[in-house]
């Protein structure tokens, strides 16, 4: 008789979307859809806690519509996959991006803490030349991970 897992990882697994259900989402976020479709297809890929969600999410950052690429980014925030790092890294030192998708790319990355993540920040963080409010945020976010 083999055993049945019980409590937190049977519920994470059964909280999962199915494989239809995953790759339905998944081609939510195609640029052929409907703009509102795609924005709960990119919001549900952030809550799903699938990995395979990563892909197209990054896919979804460099979309020509803002709205895409910050909720895209919001939802890595949630994943905290290390594949989105460079990904993000570009949302967040994009210029002619969103404070909004900026900010959130830098919290993304101080989430993630990887080296990278982390020396990404600190090299926004020591641009004299970058928004005052966002080299704030950054700060903050450092500081939140207890790195400097």
């Amino acid at each position: 008789m083999g055993m049945i897992a019980e409590g937190p990882v049977d519920e994470w697994f059964s909280s999962l979307p199915k494989t239809g259900g995953i790759y339905r989402l998944i081609n939510g976020t195609m640029g052929d859809r409907i703009r509102n479709e795609r924005i709960g297809a990119v919001i549900a890929l952030g809550e799903s806690a699938d990995p395979r969600a990563v892909r197209p999410l990054m896919d979804c950052c460099s979309d020509p519509d803002a709205s895409i690429r910050k909720h895209a980014t919001e939802a890595l925030l949630k994943l905290k996959s290390g594949r989105s790092v460079y990904v993000l890294i570009g949302r967040m030192n994009d210029k002619n991006e969103e404070p909004v998708t900026r900010e959130r790319a830098a919290a993304a990355l101080a989430s993630i803490r990887s080296f990278s993540a982390i020396e990404a920040l600190r090299a926004l963080y020591a641009d004299a030349d970058e928004d005052p409010a966002l080299r704030s945020l950054v700060a903050e976010e450092l500081h939140r991970v207890r790195i400097r």
